[in-house]
């Protein structure tokens, strides 16, 4: 299954041990999903970690790393205004190029869409409910 996690979801997995954004990533680390990423989903990352929570750029960079060892990063073709919030356009982008089953995120305004283009769009804790972790 191809996968693409909102920020969200990295943010939760970085700042929150034990979350349910962890146990996202673990399962795309553990190969049990196939994860997709893209230069400016890791800028996000990166800016919200620095601004909002503080992060040491030494934090910063071994968690890029993280998501890098465990996501394919594409380069999306094409750039999309659907959402009111440019981030998430660029969550959109993504999933169209890396042709994903699902977007995984805790974002209201992509969650009101509930799909985009064939991809569908759904909350972690159900993601996590499809794919078991053991």
């Amino acid at each position: 299954m191809k996968v693409v996690f909102d920020t969200n979801v990295f943010i939760s997995a970085f700042i929150v041990p034990g979350s349910k954004g962890e146990d996202a990533l673990l399962l795309a680390h553990r190969h049990k999903v196939d994860l997709y990423s893209s230069v400016p989903i890791l800028t996000e990352t990166a800016r919200i970690l620095r601004t909002k929570f503080d992060q040491s750029e030494k934090d910063i960079t071994a968690a890029l790393k993280m998501i890098g060892r465990a996501a394919t990063i594409v380069r999306p073709s094409r750039k999309v205004t659907v959402v009111e919030d440019l981030p998430d356009n660029r969550i959109l982008e993504c999933a169209v190029t890396a042709q994903a089953d699902l977007i995984v995120t805790g974002d209201h305004h992509l969650l009101g869409l509930r799909e985009f283009e064939g991809v569908s769009i759904v909350r972690l804790a159900d993601f996590l409910r499809m794919i078991p972790l053991e």
